[in-house]
């Protein structure tokens, strides 16, 4: 198992597929954090050098002003609300929630980055470690070696945990060092609140605990890690149902989209909530952000992601095994 682990990941070293992965990333951070850097600068230029509790307070005075203009859907102004409340338990507790530095940038941006950018970049290593070997045969000279089948798709799903590992400790490495750079490396031991839930309009704070932002992104990254398993194993049973690689990056990009969208949108109806994609977005959990279906809860779609997984990695087993390989 251990040989042919190691000929899986040269074969994933030689196709220099992470190295990609890794470029993508680093050229999206350096857009972000740029983006982050001028939104400073604008702030700056309206409001001064001021004090950070009179930037929350205007952030929470624009936020009750859009509540209030007309066209804005139900869904979104109990958001906006919820948001608020966050950013007034904030003010009361007297805690900078964007306090300056790498480690904020690496929160925030991983928040943003479980949906989808995340998702995307797994995608591209795991959519063709099984259909290219059938594509170009080569997985038939594999197969004619003494070597139970089931113990080559299990070294290539190992391969596939490994390289998904590598791609989110490049990305909170990457993330921490290129913004690290324009906004300073301080702020790992500033206080963070998680544990918010939301009931409705009304932000529930009896759980609230206060940590250190290293725990909260320690936190934030076990779920990063977790669902880029998940969508790792979904695309490589797709990888294992559809030899054409294009066709099986298709359909789960067309699953990742669909969800981004769905998210915003299916609050009524109530069984979408059992959907993988609906039940990416786990950090929102931590940050108190308000599930997309009420009755959402961590550890409801921890459940719902192991079962996908689960699902997915045993349809992979028995179609592998028992398939004609030509």
């Amino acid at each position: 198992m251990i040989n042919l682990v190691r000929n899986e990941m040269l074969k994933i070293v030689r196709k220099k597929r992470i190295l990609v992965v890794a470029a993508i990333i680093a050229a999206l951070v350096a857009m972000f954090t740029y983006s982050q850097y001028r939104d400073i600068e604008r702030r700056l230029e309206r409001f001064g050098d001021v004090d950070w509790r009179t930037t929350l307070q205007q952030q929470i005075i624009d936020t009750q002003n859009r509540i209030t203009s007309s066209g804005i859907s139900d869904e979104w102004k109990s958001e906006l609300q919820l948001r608020i409340q966050q950013q007034q338990y904030y003010l009361d507790n007297n805690i900078n929630p964007m306090e300056p530095g790498a480690p904020t940038f690496m929160r925030v941006f991983a928040e943003y980055s479980i949906n989808l950018l995340i998702p995307l970049m797994i995608m591209v290593v795991a959519a063709d470690i099984v259909s290219s070997e059938r594509s170009a045969g080569t997985v038939k000279l594999l197969l004619t070696r003494p070597v139970k089948r089931w113990k080559v798709l299990m070294s290539k799903y190992i391969t596939l945990i490994l390289s998904v590992s590598v791609i989110v400790v490049l990305f909170g490495l990457l993330s921490g060092l290129i913004s690290g750079i324009v906004f300073g490396f301080q702020g790992w031991s500033a206080p963070v609140i998680t544990g918010f839930s939301a009931e409705g309009n009304e932000l529930n704070t009896s759980a609230a605990q206060m940590i250190h932002q290293w725990q909260y992104l320690l936190m934030e990254f076990s779920l990063v890690w977790f669902v880029a398993i998940v969508v790792g194993t979904l695309t490589f049973m797709l990888s294992v149902l559809i030899r054409n690689t294009p066709a099986g990056m298709g359909v789960m990009l067309a699953a990742l989209i669909s969800g981004a969208i769905l998210t915003n949108m299916v609050s009524s109806w109530e069984s979408a909530k059992y959907l993988f994609m609906i039940n990416l977005n786990l950090t929102g959990y931590l940050a108190g952000q308000a599930p997309p279906i009420d009755g959402m809860s961590l550890g409801f779609s921890l459940v719902i992601l192991t079962l996908w997984g689960l699902a997915a990695l045993a349809v992979s087993f028995m179609v592998f095994i028992r398939q004609d390989i030509y």
